[in-house]
């Protein structure tokens, strides 16, 4: 059942209508927009400005389809963008199931900035074409933030770091204690723009050249001596403390600063002052309690190929019961099919353990059905595991030494004559751009297979019945055809989202009710308010049965309002 589900989807995704070619120079290639509107090419990275630019463009040439804002401002004052991709002709965005995607809140892992403009580009470059994704805008949203660490991006790019770093925003800390902010980073020794290894000879150290790829540092037996000792990254003894790069950018971790099971720095190593003390993360909290309709979520971070959800740590195990658990398995294990070399994961029990995590804090504060992606993973390199040394091999025989700084002789101050050299920053960790659009297409679409088991909810056998005395009854079946409930079970023990309410329109209600039993009749009234009935919870694959007792007879509306599953209404009649 799982393949022909996920055959289907990959159908509907890929598969055009045979229609005339617009472009009489192009023979499109399946699953890819013709000649959009916006071109693109998705093998490289874009600055902060190019973001910018890129959204701009796509919304000015989708205005039907894209709305541009901006929900906050980062530390250094540069606007976090939000695009809001949906049909915005037949209904408000907040009346449809919201699905949320971010990218880069480490600094360093950048690719997550394309993968959701690519996911914005592709949908509205095949509306009009794809008949799932028609489907998909005309009936969700996606709030889509491409980067949520504008600054540290910056920084990263545009400053000598290497492949980890900066991995947090760029906030000033004192991260060696003395009373100064960020005095002693990198020094670009060689004054490449990447940070990489330094070496010195040593006739007794533990490292020596790989006789196979004299680029390549090994570890010598531990009964040898070698011919270099490793003296770790670029850099110079700064403040004269001692010791070198001690106080370099940043030091907080943007992802450990979310209010769900918050921890301070003592326990939980990056955590800033206290839940959402960042403002990036703040304007994304904020974004999302104005918008309870959103009902799955997706963060993008770099690298080993992991779709994770939920909980970090062994301590909130429990938050997860076995009707979500259910429900993150459905997806997670499709989305190991759709991605090959990726692992369905749990952060705590098959990572490491995550205190204030932005996962956390989307599932256990707000209910929503939330995966974080690793993007990018080795298996990539050769179609299978990679070892270290496949790295070397990947990068001469796929990138052609473009990855690789050669060993240079670098006269230091401290530690005199020295050689530097090693993999640039963005080797290891970010895709190179051949390996960058297949990588955002699969990670898309397993989003676009997440957003459409939203809610989808709908009003079936409405049925009437005379009970004489002039009243009438009026059952109705509300539906919801998706496996994404309105109401996570973690939401519904912590009443996180409001009851979905089912209503009626048109006639005089003298009692309403929910039916807990066709068959046996079972009901249970609400003597408040008869004609809105409070539903806690619509399931996945599942129905709600209510009913009605009224006086009246002619036409009549029911509507059916979720702050999760969106709103939809009929108009019958008796």
């Amino acid at each position: 059942m799982k393949s022909f589900v996920l055959t289907l989807l990959l159908l509907l995704i890929a598969t055009l209508p045979m229609s005339a070619q617009n472009n009489p120079n192009v023979f499109r290639a399946l699953g890819s927009p013709e000649d959009p509107e916006v071109q693109v090419s998705w093998n490289k990275y874009f600055t902060y400005e190019g973001i910018e630019n890129l959204s701009r463009e796509l919304a000015d040439a989708h205005p039907e389809l894209i709305n541009l804002s901006s929900i906050g401002t980062s530390y250094e004052g540069r606007d976090l963008w939000m695009l809001t991709v949906t049909n915005h002709n037949n209904k408000p965005h907040k009346e449809k199931p919201g699905y949320y995607i971010d990218g880069n809140i480490h600094s360093n892992e950048i690719q997550g900035t394309e993968i959701s403009l690519y996911t914005a580009w592709y949908l509205a470059e095949n509306y009009q074409d794809i008949e799932f994704i028609r489907e998909l805008l005309d009936s969700r949203v996606f709030y889509i933030v491409p980067t949520i660490n504008p600054d540290g991006r910056e920084h990263y790019m545009t400053q000598p770091n290497n492949a980890n770093t900066p991995r947090s925003g760029v906030k000033p800390v004192d991260n060696d204690g003395d009373g100064k902010l960020s005095e002693d980073g990198f020094d670009d020794l060689n004054n490449d723009g990447h940070i990489t290894q330094m070496r010195r000879k040593n006739p007794r150290g533990q490292w020596t050249t790989d006789p196979d790829d004299p680029r390549r540092m090994i570890r010598t037996d531990v009964d040898e001596f070698g011919e270099y000792e490793i003296l770790g990254w670029e850099g110079i003894d700064n403040d004269g403390d001692g010791r070198v790069i001690d106080d370099r950018t940043g030091y907080y971790d943007p992802n450990r600063d979310w209010g769900w099971n918050w921890q301070p720095d003592y326990i939980q190593g990056g955590a800033y002052k206290y839940p959402f003390s960042l403002p990036e993360n703040r304007a994304v909290a904020d974004f999302v309690m104005e918008h309870p309709n959103i009902a799955g979520a997706q963060s993008y971070h770099n690298t080993g190929g992991m779709l994770l959800r939920g909980p970090g740590a062994s301590e909130d195990a429990d938050t997860y019961n076995r009707e979500d658990e259910a429900v993150y398995d459905f997806l997670g294990e499709i989305g190991d099919e759709m991605m090959p070399g990726y692992r369905y994961m749990v952060v705590h029990r098959d990572l490491y353990t995550v205190f204030g995590g932005e996962l956390d804090w989307f599932y256990g504060g707000r209910g929503i059905f939330t995966f974080t992606n690793e993007l990018y993973t080795s298996h990539m390199m050769f179609g299978r595991d990679a070892t270290r040394a496949d790295q070397y091999k990947f990068d001469e025989l796929l990138l052609f030494n473009d990855g690789w700084v050669e060993w240079e002789t670098y006269d230091h101050p401290q530690f005199g004559e020295i050689e530097v050299g090693g993999f640039k920053k963005n080797f290891g960790r970010a895709n190179p751009g051949f390996l960058l659009e297949s990588d955002a297409h699969r990670n898309m679409a397993f989003t676009l297979f997440h957003a459409h088991h939203l809610p989808e909810l709908g009003i079936e056998n409405v049925e009437t019945e005379t009970l004489g005395n002039g009243l009438r009854q009026i059952t109705a079946t509300i539906t919801n055809n998706r496996v994404i409930p309105t109401h996570a079970s973690h939401d519904l023990k912590h009443n996180i989202t409001p009851p979905n309410i089912v209503s009626i329109e048109g006639v005089d209600v003298l009692a309403g009710m929910i039916v807990d039993d066709a068959d046996f009749d079972f009901t249970t009234e609400q003597k408040s308010d008869p004609a809105a009935l409070r539903v806690d919870n619509i399931p996945g694959m599942g129905e709600v049965t209510v009913r009605w007792i009224l006086r009246d007879s002619g036409n009549f509306t029911i509507n059916v309002e979720s702050q999760k599953g969106g709103t939809v209404s009929g108009n019958f009649s008796m």
